[in-house]
């Protein structure tokens, strides 16, 4: 006797595409509440939320089924990831060398929450970190880039992974041209220098997406994206302080 019939492929194939459509639903819905919680409630949110949530969308999308490659997460690719963010940091480190040491970009790097030595150390070897490259890497080039990729594909992941990097600075970058000497000039003030500013950072935020999708893809692990977030965002605190050191000095 034959057993009961497989159900077909166009009967089980909708229902896995459903699944997968809720699933970056899901997770782009808690990191839209987690960034306005982030920023738009208590201190303390503001340092807890994003790694709780990272962590809590991290459980629930292998409970749903992604696995530890698809999240970037797999021991086979930790070796190419090594190699990818050794290569990362040292380019940005450069980079930002250059770029403190040149008249013409230094007054960028004049940023006022890093107006000291002991605060851009803290901020670059902690904050930075465990607040920001790791938890949003887990996050976006981890979950929310394996849901999105089982559903859109590659180009997908690239388009809808970077914009939503992007927009997710919005409420960040408020405030940003008065606090940076150099966008301030550029930009000016009142609301439509702010208004400037925030276009500027969610452009620039978004194609910084896509150098880390690019970097995920290519080695397979978040280690590459992590050590460039970390590496763009901590030695510019890092700069910023010697900058600001030197300048006022």
């Amino acid at each position: 006797m034959s057993g009961p019939a497989a159900p077909s492929v166009p009967d089980v194939e909708p229902r896995h595409r459903v699944h997968a459509y809720l699933d970056v639903a899901v997770v782009v819905v808690v990191l839209a509440c987690t960034n306005l919680i982030a920023h738009f409630t208590t201190a303390w949110a503001n340092v807890v939320s994003v790694p709780v949530a990272a962590v809590v969308l991290l459980a629930l999308m292998r409970r749903r089924g992604l696995g530890w490659h698809e999240l970037g997460l797999s021991p086979r690719h930790w070796r190419r990831g090594t190699l990818y963010s050794v290569g990362a940091v040292a380019l940005v480190l450069t980079v930002v060398a250059i770029g403190a040491a040149l008249p013409m970009t230094r007054p960028f790097f004049l940023a006022d929450r890093y107006a000291t030595i002991s605060g851009a150390l803290i901020a670059s070897m902690i904050v930075i970190p465990l607040q920001t490259a790791i938890p949003e890497e887990l996050a976006f080039r981890g979950v929310l880039h394996g849901t999105l990729d089982r559903v859109y594909g590659v180009r997908g992941v690239f388009f809808s992974g970077s914009l939503l990097f992007g927009l997710w600075h919005i409420a960040s970058s408020f405030g940003l041209t008065s606090g940076n000497a150099g966008l301030g000039a550029i930009l000016g003030g009142g609301w439509v220098g702010q208004a400037l500013g925030i276009a500027l950072a969610v452009v620039v935020t978004g194609a910084a997406g896509v150098v880390f999708t690019w970097l995920r893809r290519r080695s397979g692990s978040l280690l590459a994206p992590i050590a460039l977030h970390w590496s763009v965002n901590g030695a510019g605190a890092l700069a910023a302080a010697l900058v600001w050191h030197t300048t006022v000095a």
